[in-house]
């Protein structure tokens, strides 16, 4: 190239630029097709933490690529010095709407709402009011289970567990779900893989295992994805029996009599599931073919670890985590998220909230 840059000649600049993008992003690919359904028919989706700056610029990103409506809960003031700050080209009113966390016409109907729900688990009407004036999580799930929000951005300040407890208490579950999960994706090098429970079941039983694998099948058709999933422990196949052995077992039999095409098998180490033909001489019956690319862990601990350990050696680049069995979408990010991960979750929120309200994928 006349630039000195290039070293080789480029015969397919399209091509060239696909490469470029995945090797930049590397959730590009990934994430394409759930793009490209965002923007056929964006939604409303209301950023809890609208005074970071983080958020906003991934907003404007969102804007930009017609992804989604946005919805900014802070203070106006705040909101409009940060955008300036940051260089932004966001218009209030225009590009975005807010809600003045301290000032919103709202107010009354919210903490009404809120009270109502809550009435019978010891929180008064004065304790109704503090949390709608302080918590934007909590006027975020107001606002999706009102109608007035499709889907909700949350977490870059604040902990996981008290963010969730808002969603739950306010939105409440998916029918027939008893307990929450989440799943977090890592995009590397060798390819995309799902971990399942990075953040919120601390020691899940097996009916419970069960019962999120099966959201995990659902969620993995936003990306396009089969799932192939490995139920993971110290030992392969009956080779040992630990708690998290045991339980993994008891699993399998629960999700093959609710789903008996799924692709799953277990329980084994990480090694069997990223090897066939280990796997092929240890359990030449196993119903997984190839290399697995969703790993459900007994335990909280054994997941988050191993999700950050692969998003670390790695240099991989996160999905997630994607908060699975609330009744309507909602997701908490984490307080290092990127701007590049929160334009993705806004993309898949988006793309949640169509699939529940019928709207079917442009052809």
């Amino acid at each position: 190239m006349d630039s000195g840059v290039a070293t080789r000649p480029i015969a397919d600049f399209s091509a060239y630029n696909d490469r470029l993008t995945s090797f930049v992003f590397r959730t590009g690919l990934l994430m394409k097709p759930v793009f490209e359904r965002a923007r056929a028919h964006p939604c409303r989706v209301v950023y809890a933490e609208g005074e970071e700056e983080t958020v906003l610029r991934a907003v404007q990103v969102v804007v930009d690529q017609g992804l989604a409506k946005p919805i900014l809960i802070g203070r106006p003031e705040i909101i409009e010095k940060r955008i300036r700050r940051a260089g932004l080209r966001l218009k209030v009113g225009v590009d975005v709407e807010l809600c003045n966390i301290n000032d919103d016409p709202r107010f009354d109907a919210y903490w009404q709402h809120y009270h109502q729900l809550m009435e019978r688990r010891g929180v008064t009407p004065s304790m109704a009011k503090a949390v709608v004036r302080s918590r934007p999580t909590a006027i975020a799930s107001l606002m999706v289970e009102r109608g007035e929000a499709d889907a909700m951005i949350c977490g870059l300040v604040g902990q996981y567990q008290s963010k969730l407890r808002y969603i739950r208490n306010i939105i409440g579950m998916d029918a027939g779900v008893s307990e929450p999960s989440a799943m977090a994706a890592v995009a590397t090098e060798k390819g995309t893989f799902f971990y399942l429970d990075t953040h919120v079941q601390d020691d899940p039983s097996a009916e419970h295992i069960a019962e999120a694998v099966l959201q995990v099948s659902i969620r993995l058709k936003l990306f396009g994805i089969t799932p192939k999933i490995a139920l993971l422990s110290a030992g392969n196949f009956g080779s040992r029996d630990t708690c998290g052995s045991t339980k993994m077992r008891k699993a399998l039999e629960l999700i093959r009599a609710r789903a008996p095409r799924l692709e799953v098998e277990g329980e084994m180490q990480a090694d069997a599931a990223l090897t066939p033909e280990l796997r092929e001489r240890i359990f030449p019956n196993s119903r997984l073919k190839g290399k697995a690319n969703v790993f459900v862990f007994p335990n909280l601990d054994a997941a988050n670890i191993a999700y950050n350990m692969t998003r670390m050696l790695s240099d991989g680049v996160v999905i997630g985590p994607i908060l699975m069995g609330i009744a309507k979408p909602a997701h908490i990010l984490m307080p290092q998220s990127t701007v590049r991960r929160v334009v993705n979750m806004t993309a898949v929120a988006c793309v949640e909230a169509q699939i529940r309200a019928g709207v079917r994928p442009e052809r």
